[in-house]
C-alpha cells in the first residue's frame, strides 16, 4: 500500500477552476493511475481533503503508487510525494494506542414497513455524528480511548475524540441534479482491539461514499 500527498494550489484559480465538486476530485485521483486505466483494471483508491496549517492537501491511499506528474496536475509544484504504507501496517498490534484522523460520511437507513431496502439519510447533529463513530468502532477493530479531566470534580470518563470539521460539499451525479454530502472529520485517540479488522478499516475505509473522499482513516503513534 502507498500513501501519497500533494498540496492543492488554491492560489492558482486558473489551474484549479475545475475543482468545484467531489466528482472532479474523484476524476483527479483516478487519472493519477494511468497504468490501471490502460490495463482496464481499476482498484479502489481512498482519498480525502485535509486542511492543515492554512494549506489544503489531497491525500490518497492506494495499492499501487500513483503517477506523481498526474497527481501534481492541480498541485503546488514539487509537493507531490508518495511513501510505502506497509511499514506502518506491519507495526500495528493489539493494544497499541494511536492518534487518528478520519473523514467520513455518517449516515443511517430508514426502513419503512413493506420495504426491503431503507432510505439512506445523513446524521445531522454533532451528537448523532459522534454516536455514529462510537457504534462503528468495535466492528472496525478499535476502541476510542476514554479520558478523565484532571480539572474537574466530575470523574466520569469521556471519549478522547472530537469533530474538527463539518461541511456539505457538492457531488454532481451523472443523472439528475447535484446533491450535497455530509462530510465530517474526526480526530482523537484509539486503541487497537482487533488487528485484522483494524487493518481492514485502514486499507478499505469506513462508511459510505468512499469514491468521493470519505472513509480514509490515518493514524500515527501517540506522542
Amino acid at each position: 500500500m502507498y500513501l501519497s500527498r500533494v498540496e492543492i494550489d488554491v492560489n492558482n484559480r486558473a489551474k484549479t477552476k475545475d475543482l468545484t465538486h467531489l466528482g472532479a476530485y474523484h476524476n483527479w485521483v483516478e487519472q493519477s493511475f494511468p497504468q490501471e486505466i490502460a490495463a482496464g483494471q481499476r482498484t479502489r483508491h481512498l482519498w480525502r481533503i485535509d486542511h492543515l496549517g492554512g494549506k489544503k492537501y489531497l491525500l490518497v491511499l492506494s495499492e499501487a503508487a500513483p503517477d506523481l506528474d498526474q497527481l501534481a496536475i492541480y498541485g503546488v509544484a514539487g509537493t507531490a510525494m508518495t511513501k510505502s504504507y506497509d511499514r506502518l501496517l506491519d507495526s500495528i498490534h493489539e493494544g497499541k494506542i494511536l492518534q487518528f484522523r478520519l473523514t467520513a460520511n455518517p449516515t443511517y437507513s430508514i426502513i419503512k414497513p413493506g420495504q426491503k431496502q431503507g432510505r439512506v439519510v445523513p446524521h445531522i447533529t454533532v451528537a448523532q455524528q459522534r454516536g455514529w463513530l462510537e457504534k462503528r468502532a468495535e466492528k472496525a477493530g478499535f476502541q476510542i480511548v476514554k479520558q478523565e479531566s484532571v480539572d474537574s470534580d466530575d470523574q466520569e470518563a469521556t471519549l478522547a475524540f472530537d469533530i474538527v470539521n463539518r461541511e456539505w460539499p457538492m457531488l454532481h451525479r451523472k443523472a439528475g441534479r447535484g446533491v450535497r454530502l455530509s462530510r465530517v472529520t474526526f480526530e482523537g485517540l484509539l486503541r487497537v482491539a482487533d488487528v485484522d479488522d483494524f487493518k481492514q478499516t485502514l486499507t478499505k475505509g469506513l462508511g459510505r461514499e468512499k469514491a468521493f473522499g470519505m472513509g480514509l482513516m490515518t493514524v500515527i503513534p501517540e506522542a
